[in-house]
């Protein structure tokens, strides 16, 4: 069996008082592991070392309605754990007073190893994502100032935020970092590709979905690359434009003409459970998103080469080329992140 080599990252136990609010401050670390298959993370955890008061109170965060203005709208309310964390099924998800976004929901998972985030790269750090769907009047529409003075009139916020931080203090900075600190454990590491991958017990591939892996290297994984299943890049992917959201993609932040389209590679880890597909959730089956590169692809100013390689546009696949690859895509379903009691609300 191969070696796994894990990079460990344990913060010593600190024991100490707030002076301001007579916390309980305990500093007990959470071991992160960067599995043997993955690339080096791209988040400073020295910086925000993960503890297991830090994670609970992200995870309370993360699942409490009442930041939002209306009450109910979390961060979970669209990113459900048996769908990746996404919102399965829903094409633009739903925020607060009923509006309608104009994206679809994208997973969370391994965004320690990610160095931008949404669609079109808005937020460079993963401390500071939150703040774009908790202040987005059609998602949370939060205010930071409303949900300090919730929090602060807490008892369990108030023991939590002693607990996990040595200020002891709730306020918007503290609340970001606890935020990560649940998304950065929130991974996915342990899908039978994984376990192919390491050689493990349980790692075997049939010969459907091994013939689709040697495709998808060769076809798809330039944009899809290493196990993270994604370059992180922003890329034209050929789509026809919709007309109706008239989504510039990556325009939107860099306002640069060669952005025009472009959105995030995503990953395609538990690809399965995460339909419909693409940012505006316009294909709802695998079958359809390969129809698209087979011979749906758009050209335009800003495709991607990849895409149009000597004059001809897409991936060339033929019907038992798309099967196959199907196949070796359902083996990056992890089952084990689906259904982990720590990332769920009750």
């Amino acid at each position: 069996m191969k070696k796994r080599h894990f990079l460990w990252f344990i913060i010593p136990l600190i024991l100490s008082c707030s002076n301001d609010n007579e916390s309980n401050y305990v500093d007990v670390p959470l071991a992160f592991t960067v599995p043997s298959n993955f690339p080096p993370l791209a988040y400073n955890i020295a910086l925000n070392p993960p503890t297991e008061k830090g994670f609970e109170l992200g995870k309370k965060l993360f699942y409490d309605g009442r930041l939002s203005s209306d009450g109910v709208v979390s961060c979970g309310f669209c990113h459900i754990q048996e769908n990746a964390f996404t919102h399965h099924g829903h094409v633009f998800s739903h925020g607060v007073g009923d509006n309608i976004g104009t994206r679809n929901t994208p997973s969370i998972q391994n965004l320690g190893y990610q160095t931008a985030f949404m669609y079109d790269g808005a937020a460079s750090h993963l401390d500071l994502q939150p703040i774009i769907p908790f202040t987005s009047p059609i998602e949370m529409n939060g205010n930071f100032n409303d949900a300090i003075a919730m929090m602060k009139s807490d008892e369990t916020y108030q023991k939590l935020f002693g607990a996990a931080f040595k200020d002891g203090k709730i306020n918007s900075e503290n609340m970001l970092k606890a935020l990560s600190q649940f998304m950065l454990m929130v991974t996915s590491s342990n899908s039978r590709f994984d376990k192919y991958r390491r050689n493990e017990v349980g790692g075997t591939l049939t010969t459907d979905e091994l013939a689709g892996y040697e495709i998808f290297k060769t076809k798809c994984s330039s944009c899809h690359a290493t196990d993270l299943m994604t370059d992180n890049s922003f890329r034209n992917n050929g789509l026809a434009v919709n007309r109706q959201i008239k989504d510039v993609g990556r325009y939107r932040v860099t306002q640069l003409a060669v952005d025009y389209y472009k959105f995030k590679v995503p990953s395609l880890r538990n690809v399965e459970k995460t339909a419909p597909y693409m940012h505006d959730g316009r294909f709802g089956t695998l079958e359809a998103v390969l129809d698209h590169y087979a011979s749906g692809v758009v050209n335009s100013e800003t495709l991607d080469p990849i895409l149009n390689q000597n004059g001809k546009l897409g991936i060339a696949l033929t019907t038992q080329e798309k099967m196959q690859v199907i196949a070796f895509l359902k083996t990056l379903t992890d089952n084990q992140y689906l259904t982990d009691k720590r990332f769920s609300e009750f």
